[in-house]
């Protein structure tokens, strides 16, 4: 699951579609995550958390433009590489973080919701 979440976080620095990355991850990784007795909703649970890590550090991300404009707002030479760096310790902290749930979450079989548990 570790490796499902790396995967989509560098997936998700080219790709800036959720949709399209899941189009193109979830017919390898649901097939794969399901034979080795896990949910289709944590697989779908951890490329969200994968995809979540490095949306603020992806030039490609929808919203991009929205930051730029408030960082803009406060420092006029604020440019995608200053945004992108000072990403970076969040984005950091988010994978700890949310890594660290997932392996709470997983550990202590806990439902993802009604009718989506972790294993099959």
């Amino acid at each position: 699951m570790i490796g499902l979440i790396i995967v989509a976080c560098f997936v998700n620095l080219f790709i800036g579609s959720a949709s399209a990355k899941w189009a193109i991850l979830a017919p390898v990784f649901v097939p794969m995550m399901m034979l080795m007795g896990y949910d289709p909703a944590i697989t779908q649970a951890v490329y969200r958390i994968g995809d979540s890590i490095t949306n603020p550090l992806s030039p490609l991300f929808t919203y991009m433009p929205v930051i730029l404009g408030y960082a803009r707002k406060y420092d006029h030479k604020a440019g995608l590489g200053s945004v992108i760096a000072n990403m970076i310790p969040f984005s950091v902290t988010f994978a700890i973080v949310w890594i660290i749930q997932v392996i709470v979450w997983v550990s202590l079989n806990l439902p993802l919701g009604p009718g989506g548990g972790i294993y099959l």
